[in-house]
């Protein structure tokens, strides 16, 4: 049987927008939460939490053994994680900024996506 290669209808640039629009209309930790339930598997949200727990040891500047001894997480991991943050797009510095700047606990305005007000109107 020949296999026909399907061409989506969302071009991949438009699908990955509609998808950060989607993240930008979420206003809580525990939307975060569930909607990252909903769309990824537990091992992908694994990857990302491990991801995420080694950044701020690296801005630290601490090194790979002690980081990996303090998240479990693989050295390999961390080394992937490094190289994004110095050659990366830079989400991960500038979470990571905002995130140090902004008080313990304080939360940051709601953002509104276009997704969101068209869904309130």
């Amino acid at each position: 049987m020949k296999r026909r290669h399907l061409q989506p209808e969302v071009d991949s640039e438009r699908a990955e927008r509609s998808l950060c629009e989607a993240l930008l209309a979420l206003r809580s930790v525990e939307e975060v939460r569930a909607f990252l339930a909903d769309l990824c598997t537990p091992a992908e949200r694994e990857a990302m939490r491990d991801r995420w727990s080694v950044v701020p040891h690296l801005i630290a500047g601490e090194p790979y053994w002690q980081i990996h001894e303090a998240t479990a997480v693989s050295i390999t991991t961390i080394g992937r994680v490094a190289r994004s943050l110095e050659q990366g797009a830079g989400g991960y510095a500038l979470v990571a900024a905002r995130l140090q700047a902004k008080p313990r606990g304080a939360r940051a305005p709601a953002r509104r996506s276009a997704v969101a007000r068209r869904a309130a109107s």
